[in-house]
């Protein structure tokens, strides 16, 4: 398979744009870099029912989360959704991910509840971890406050917010809950060792690139020496993965990470989990807030 045109065209309209790159950029820097190019990318974002910020309690201080809900629920709970957003645990926002939890809300009637996580390097691993799980746990104990229904949450992300929602889900098996329906992983991040071969294939050219994971990983790690294979931060590397939620896994051809991904399918069946696959062949990573520019995208 080669490369989307549509894919092809949003690289080159990228390298045309004299826009700097995010890895010689500081991390504030980048955020604002990262959201002003995800408004543009991202394409008009559809209306919903209601929109709602609030605040999660967590170990650092307020956790802010953004709360979509598609339609008017007539007094009926509804599934929900507790998403994660990318940016290599240094960058993204519920800003920037706004247009695709507007769409998974409305394409998947449910609540989404998107989580403004904290970040790298001022909060290295494995904080973003323990802020997640604050939040997860206080959403889960807080969702007929938005006319959630308890029984029926799910939990996901894309690239290193799909880390954190599988992350989420070893951590639910181990502590007995929050019990998820679901896990929605859009290339995630599995192997945060990076000793898959697709790193090396695909290292230079196709937006995610080896110095921006790099800078990713230099910013996550930043904190005390950490075996990059612990299960909280590379959750291919859990002893088993049994007993977790349903999965649906999706991945794209040109993407560092679809080793991992493929990887990750191949465990969660081998435990007994059940998991679908969904595997892009042209597509580049971050396709999915992509939709202004790319058909695939949402």
């Amino acid at each position: 398979m080669t490369l989307d045109p549509q894919a092809q065209a949003f690289l080159e309209l990228a390298d045309r744009s004299g826009r700097p790159l995010f890895e010689t950029l500081d991390p504030p820097a980048a955020r604002a870099l990262y959201d002003e190019t995800a408004a543009i990318a991202g394409g008009p974002a559809p209306d919903v029912f209601r929109v709602e910020d609030l605040d999660a309690t967590g170990p650092f201080g307020p956790i802010p989360l953004r709360v979509y809900t598609p339609r008017d629920p007539a007094g009926s709970a509804m599934p929900v959704l507790i998403y994660f957003h990318g940016g290599g645990f240094v960058f993204g926002s519920r800003d920037s991910h706004d247009a695709p939890c507007r769409h998974l809300a409305r394409e998947g009637d449910c609540i989404v509840v998107s989580v403004d996580y904290r970040m790298a390097p001022e909060f290295p691993f494995p904080q973003p971890v323990e802020d997640c799980w604050a939040a997860t746990t206080w959403i889960a104990g807080q969702t007929g406050r938005f006319g959630g229904d308890a029984g029926r949450i799910a939990v996901g992300g894309d690239s290193a917010g799909a880390n954190l929602a599988a992350v989420m889900c070893l951590m639910a098996r181990r502590d007995g809950g929050p019990q998820f329906v679901h896990q929605l992983l859009i290339y995630p991040a599995t192997d945060l060792s990076r000793s898959f071969a697709s790193h090396a294939d695909l290292a230079d050219g196709y937006r995610l690139t080896k110095p921006l994971i790099d800078w990713f990983m230099d910013h996550y790690f930043s904190g005390e020496e950490r075996n990059r294979r612990h299960e909280l931060c590379s959750p291919l590397y859990a002893d088993s993965l049994a007993g977790l939620p349903p999965a649906f896994l999706v991945s794209a051809g040109y993407d560092p990470l679809k080793d991992e991904d493929a990887a990750y399918f191949e465990k969660l069946r081998a435990d007994g989990v059940a998991a679908r696959h969904e595997h892009y062949p042209g597509m580049i990573h971050g396709f999915i807030s992509m939709g202004g520019f790319i058909d695939t995208g949402i």
